[in-house]
């Protein structure tokens, strides 16, 4: 299915036609909508006026909008809108009455307040499909607590892992809680709509931060149930296999090797010149290998150590052993796989006025086939589409000029 979006721009994708109310902001509402928006639905992102989203000023280096918010929010339309008002709220409900689904990680709560709470919604929309992200959840003890990505991240159990055992925790780098959450708010609006076709009926969608993060724990707590088992931060090793670890190379660079298939730790051993450990039936298996985890990686370190990194990997490359250097912004800005697959996508930005630059943004993930996502527009300009959405639903220029004048819009 191929539309014309209403800025005349072509949209396209899986998700073409459907529409999208985005009442979020910073990452995790946004992150989902992002996703949404790439592969063709009509996303509107609603922002406060004056300021917009927070997110357009971080990690700010020139300029007044962040290329983070470009990324974030690219192939949406922006629509200042100050939900506090009355006069905004009644806009909001003209906006919600044709919209599909509608993305809000504001804490509990708040949307009640507000005057849009579900019930409200369902009296203009009574099929429309509410997806909710918040720290802790629409229900239970912490419920009403203010909880961040960082903070999700400790609850979840992540942090406790994250880390070297003789150092404090740490993160991981990015925000992760948030951008796990967007994906889980995805699949939970593409079910529920699945659920809608069949049924008519609409559906909230409840995601908790600290409960994406949970998710990914694999078997953290069945262990800890079952044999009173508390894992402990193990720095760049895998737990529980081996080997499987971050080595250091002769020339100062660090290559991650995975070397704890049965049959590839043999291959491993053979390449780095041990072939009486591929051979030790004690090391036949993950078990064995595991209990004697340091003399493995003290035998592939003191051969990573002898040799360049780029020579180490030809070797592994050739042993058919899985690893790779540890890729940094311009190892990835440069590297000819990315660059085959698409993932390194330039677009002029105007980065200041009368500064225009041609940057390399992420593409689209996952690929389709037939009807490929695509990066259509990066991140607005605050409010930019204010006036042909809000004409969309029956708002005229007058009304607008008012709404504008009152500070609303």
């Amino acid at each position: 299915m191929t539309e014309q979006s209403p800025n005349g721009r072509e949209a396209s994708g899986p998700l073409s036609g459907l529409r999208v109310l985005e009442l979020g902001n910073f990452i995790a509402a946004p992150s989902a909508g992002r996703l949404m928006a790439d592969f063709g639905a009509d996303v509107v992102k609603v922002e406060r006026p004056p300021g917009g989203d927070e997110l357009r000023r971080w990690r700010l280096h020139e300029g007044e909008t962040s290329l983070l918010f470009r990324v974030m929010n690219r192939n949406k339309r922006s629509v200042t809108l100050d939900l506090k008002r009355s006069e905004g709220r009644t806009v909001a409900l003209d906006l919600i009455r044709r919209s599909d689904v509608v993305l809000e990680n504001f804490r509990p709560g708040t949307l009640e307040r507000w005057g849009l709470g579900i019930e409200r919604m369902r009296e203009v929309n009574p099929g429309v499909i509410l997806v909710r992200i918040s720290g802790y959840g629409q229900s239970g003890p912490y419920r009403d607590r203010p909880g961040f990505g960082g903070v999700a991240e400790a609850v979840g159990g992540l942090r406790n892992l994250t880390g070297y055992p003789d150092r404090p925790p740490t993160r991981v780098g990015i925000s992760l809680a948030d951008s796990v959450s967007g994906l889980y708010a995805v699949i939970g609006a593409l079910a529920a709509l699945h659920r809608r076709d069949v049924t008519g009926q609409g559906e909230v969608v409840d995601v908790a931060l600290y409960e994406t993060i949970y998710s990914l724990m694999e078997s953290l707590t069945p262990d800890y149930s079952a044999f009173q088992i508390e894992p402990e931060r193990t720095g760049g090793s895998l737990p529980g296999i081996a080997p499987s670890n971050t080595y250091l190379c002769g020339d100062g660079r660090h290559v991650v090797i995975s070397g704890n298939g049965d049959s590839i730790f043999k291959r491993l051993m053979r390449v780095i010149g041990r072939p009486e450990l591929a051979e030790d039936v004690r090391l036949a298996d993950n078990a064995g290998r595991v209990r004697h985890a340091g003399r493995l990686d003290a035998a592939v370190s003191a051969w990573t150590l002898q040799l360049p990194h780029e020579e180490v990997l030809r070797r592994l490359e050739e042993g058919q052993i899985p690893s790779t250097p540890i890729f940094t912004a311009a190892d990835i800005a440069k590297d000819p796989h990315y660059a085959a697959r698409g993932m390194l996508e330039r677009h002029r930005v105007t980065i200041a006025a009368g500064q225009d630059r041609e940057v390399v943004f992420p593409g689209v993930v996952p690929r389709f086939t037939r009807e490929p996502g695509r990066v259509r527009w990066l991140g607005p300009e605050l409010g930019e589409h204010t006036d042909e959405v809000l004409a969309e639903v029956g708002t005229d220029e007058a009304h607008r000029g008012k709404l504008r004048n009152l500070g609303v819009i």
